[in-house]
């Protein structure tokens, strides 16, 4: 499959910290969730593919774009959406106003064809009744919302999520996963997120970063298949696991390596991406 992403080397330092350290990468269509530790360089990336920062090293492109060119980066800019981890909303603004302002960002000059643009996406991510109310008064979960169709005005080719899902509640969180997998469907989506669960629901590929290099690039299987026979349970917290946490049910689960005879169980996701950053020398906490 083209990829509709491809980087090669992106290095970048921040004084004497090195945040991306030759990380490469290929995105195609579909929903590919981006795992990793507070400090492992997952923001730093989304930014660069986003052209909102540039790299040190490095090349990438984007639908067939170079960004390192004005008129590719201007391209780039076209065709991207892009979700930052805290969006910058007036207040006074309302919904529609702040999408708006986004698509008129985005050259999407012709009046009338952009405004019936921001209802459109408006629609899409059911604000359609509140598109006149103003930012302040909408819910947090609302606020999410319309930072997404802002992202997704213009029908962007490559769509750039950071942390999303990030304080919504359980129904706003599932909302938010039927908006990305509908977004998913014929483009490229890179999601950024601390939930693996967001990842095994909604996407057919996992990256995962631990001090700015890629430790793992795959399948969410695959991801999984790396703590099989490495998961067991115990009456109390073996002392020679890499994790241990203690279940609803008394019992005691261990990430690790077993000892012999140990009860095996089925590994998770999260089980995978805990060894992968163990064997990263990342922190893991449980």
């Amino acid at each position: 499959m083209t990829p509709t992403v491809s980087a090669s080397g992106l290095s970048l330092r921040y004084g004497g910290t090195r945040a991306l350290d030759e990380v490469s990468l290929r995105l195609t269509a579909g929903v590919t969730g981006l795992l990793g530790p507070n400090g492992a360089g997952k923001t730093t990336l989304l930014r660069v593919l986003a052209t909102a920062l540039p790299a040190d090293q490095g090349a990438f492109t984007v639908l067939g774009h170079d960004p390192a060119t004005a008129r590719g980066r201007q391209e780039v800019r076209r065709r991207l959406g892009y979700l930052p981890q805290t969006p910058g909303f007036h207040p006074d603004f309302t919904a529609f106003e702040f999408v708006d302002y986004v698509a008129i960002l985005k050259e999407i000059t012709d009046r009338g064809a952009r405004h019936r643009e921001v209802r459109r996406v408006l629609d899409e991510v059911g604000l359609a009744d509140v598109r006149g109310k103003r930012i302040r008064k909408l819910s947090g979960g609302m606020r999410q919302r319309v930072a997404l169709a802002a992202a997704l005005a213009g029908d962007p080719g490559f769509l750039v999520l950071d942390e999303p899902t990030v304080g919504l509640d359980p129904e706003q969180r599932m909302r938010f996963r039927e908006m990305i997998a509908g977004a998913g469907e014929g483009r490229t989506v890179l999601l950024s997120t601390h939930q693996t669960e967001d990842v095994a629901m909604l996407c057919h590929r996992v990256i995962v970063m631990a001090g700015g290099r890629v430790r793992f690039e795959g399948t969410p299987a695959e991801l999984t298949a790396r703590a099989a026979g490495r998961v067991w349970s115990s009456t109390e917290r073996d002392s020679g696991a890499r994790a241990g946490w203690r279940t609803g049910t008394g019992s005691f689960r261990n990430v690790g390596d077993p000892p012999a005879g140990a009860d095996l169980l089925e590994p998770t996701l999260e089980d995978g991406y805990l060894l992968t950053l163990d064997d990263a020398g990342a922190e893991v906490t449980a």
